[in-house]
């Protein structure tokens, strides 16, 4: 941590997209060169038993995984591994490539420790992304793939991206996340209505057996998200995420008018509409909390609160690699000081 406090002043020096390319030319290195960074996965994946748990027919060695939006293309797939993530998810994935929107589009918060991003799901498109998928599988640790409509798609064809999407990748993931709510592709919120989300998951589960998620934005009154929820997963939903970015710009002191908003002050507008989602959907879905989560702390509220599993991202470029490992080791010295023996015994402990 104290190597990553040296170098990140440079580092924010940088513009946030280019830090970010900086990024991933290391961590596809692993991949090329894996006996190089054995050392490094050995010290920062922690192994231990308290951690592990089966969701979706997979062992996920731990409950932390990266969030999607940083390994858009999946080219760090390796990496990520390395820096000691329980799994992984890529994307967002578009039928066709796309550039997304003009440059600037990512912008620190460094105060707030946020990060307000119109990215526009820019991505290589699913050919490409599939071609490197089969080029990684099989893989260490799960992996999920996050997925969305692109920009020139209409609302009436975007049943048809989402279909289409699944035919070619859900076989090489270990489960799908359906992203109808990014803020930075016009319209795409719109789809979070009832008619939309049946219509997807009556068409999706006929294409694969893998396991589906839905992914909601923290905009929403509790009351919409949990109604849209326990419908998504009475049509076939087998898991919740909760939450995207938020476009409410009040959270930071100096916000751009574009984008969403993830990071630390994301943290209680995302945990309070996942812990009205839990309240109605736990012991009945999978749920992953994703938003703000920055500590181990942070971590095991979310778990007891319903989630099986957390997701981080904005917190990786504030705290460094030595996050994922340091928030492992504290996670497992609180659920040994709560006298519990596995995590799978914490989670939603608060709704017991």
């Amino acid at each position: 941590m104290n190597i990553y406090k040296n170098i990140k002043p440079l580092l924010f020096k940088l513009k946030p997209e280019s830090a970010h390319h900086l990024a991933e030319t290391v961590l596809k290195l692993p991949a090329i060169c894996p006996w190089a960074f054995t050392w490094y996965k050995k010290s920062h994946f922690i192994d231990d038993a308290i951690l592990s748990q089966n969701i979706f027919g997979k062992t996920f060695a731990n409950p932390i995984g990266l969030g999607a939006g940083f390994d858009k293309n999946a080219t760090m797939i390796k990496g990520v591994e390395v820096l000691g993530f329980g799994f992984t998810e890529i994307g967002t994935l578009t039928p066709l490539p796309q550039e997304g929107n003009p440059k600037p589009r990512m912008f620190r918060h460094i105060q707030e420790e946020s990060i307000q991003n119109a990215m526009g799901f820019n991505n290589d498109g699913m050919l490409a992304a599939k071609e490197r998928l089969i080029n990684n599988y099989p893989y260490n640790t799960p992996l999920g793939i996050n997925i969305g409509k692109n920009k020139i798609t209409s609302q009436e064809d975007a049943l048809k991206d989402y279909t289409t999407l699944i035919k070619e990748l859900a076989h090489f993931g270990d489960y799908v996340v359906i992203n109808i709510s990014s803020p930075n592709t016009p319209g795409l919120r719109d789809l979070q209505n009832e008619k939309f989300i049946s219509e997807l998951f009556s068409e999706a589960k006929k294409l694969t057996s893998k396991p589906i998620l839905l992914k909601i934005a923290p905009d929403m009154s509790n009351e919409d998200a949990v109604s849209l929820t326990k419908m998504a997963v009475k049509k076939g939903a087998d898991g919740i995420i909760a939450t995207n970015t938020t476009i409410d710009y009040s959270l930071v002191s100096n916000p751009k008018d574009i984008g969403g908003i993830s990071g630390a002050v994301l943290r209680e507008k995302s945990f309070e509409i996942f812990e009205a989602i839990a309240k109605e959907l736990y012991g009945k879905t999978t749920l992953i909390s994703v938003g703000g989560i920055n500590s181990a702390h942070e971590v095991y509220r979310r778990l007891k609160a319903g989630a099986s599993l957390v997701q981080i991202l904005s917190g990786l470029i504030f705290h460094g690699p030595d996050m994922i490992m340091n928030i492992n080791k504290e996670l497992i010295a609180l659920l040994k000081a709560d006298g519990y023996t596995n995590v799978t015994e914490a989670i939603g402990a608060d709704r017991k």
